[in-house]
């Protein structure tokens, strides 16, 4: 007798339908999962934007030591890649200190991560600091761009940014 490859057997369609209802059950306990660390995270004064969780500190710091409270965290200072997540940042209303900073060489500047910055939200006629101010913050906050270099030892609120992992 000869059969379609398309024909499946009464064991293959059977074992299928198990497999189906395994991945279904495991996509259902992955939700979950997810949708309870969500939770816990907001509860715990995090935001979810766009694939991240941010923490907007209410207390002031230098920017080294902004970043040090996010890296105990398990996060980092934000990094800004969007124009959206740039309107984010400023939906709170307040200078916050960024990831972004030219201390390892004036003038060059990158994100904590290393990357440099390609897109950027300067204020009018910022930066402008020099080798004084190699640091950022957000301000003006009502303008789309919003972002002042200023020395990293001045003490601001901060922002941390947690990526989900997919």
């Amino acid at each position: 007798m000869i059969t379609s490859p398309l024909i499946m057997t009464a064991s293959e369609r059977d074992e299928f339908k198990r497999t189906n209802v395994d991945v279904e059950a495991r996509f259902k306990n992955l939700t979950e999962e997810r949708d309870d660390l969500k939770r816990k995270l907001t509860n715990l004064g995090w935001e979810y934007f766009s694939g991240s969780f941010y923490y907007i500190s209410s207390v002031e710091k230098t920017w080294p030591k902004s970043r040090a409270d996010c890296l105990q965290k398990g996060a980092d200072l934000v990094i800004i890649n969007s124009k959206e997540e740039e309107e984010f940042t400023r939906k709170f209303e307040k200078r916050l200190w960024i990831g972004l900073t030219d201390l390892e060489t004036e003038g060059t500047w990158k994100w904590v991560d290393g990357t440099p910055l390609t897109k950027s939200y300067w204020n009018s006629e910022e930066p402008n600091g020099g080798k004084w101010e190699n640091c950022v913050e957000t301000q003006n906050f009502h303008y789309e761009n919003s972002w002042n270099d200023v020395s990293c030892s001045a003490s601001h609120p901060w922002i941390c940014e947690m990526k989900v992992r997919p």
